[in-house]
């Protein structure tokens, strides 16, 4: 079994009208964290996944909510079982 984790950091940036409802949106996605957000309708998000894949899963569904103008990768890193970053 592969325990490897898959941390990585989101920047999203949505229509500040529709931000209420993003947050609520990202309350129902599993793996994502909000970190934090500004009333401009910046957010920072937080994915812990257990493989790549579920990364690019959670950006595809973060464009397609109501609202979200762009989705960018800021950082992803890898963590081994034996806890050393690969």
């Amino acid at each position: 079994m592969d325990d490897t984790v898959h941390i990585a950091s989101l920047l999203v940036h949505c229509r500040p009208e529709l931000l209420p409802a993003l947050l609520a949106n990202l309350e129902c996605l599993p793996d994502v964290e909000l970190h934090q957000h500004s009333a401009e309708g910046k957010l920072v998000v937080v994915l812990e996944t257990g493989h790549e894949r579920q990364i690019l899963e959670r950006i595809e569904q973060l464009q397609q909510l109501p609202g979200v103008l762009n989705v960018a990768l800021i950082y992803h890193e890898l963590l081994s079982p034996e806890g050393a970053t690969a």
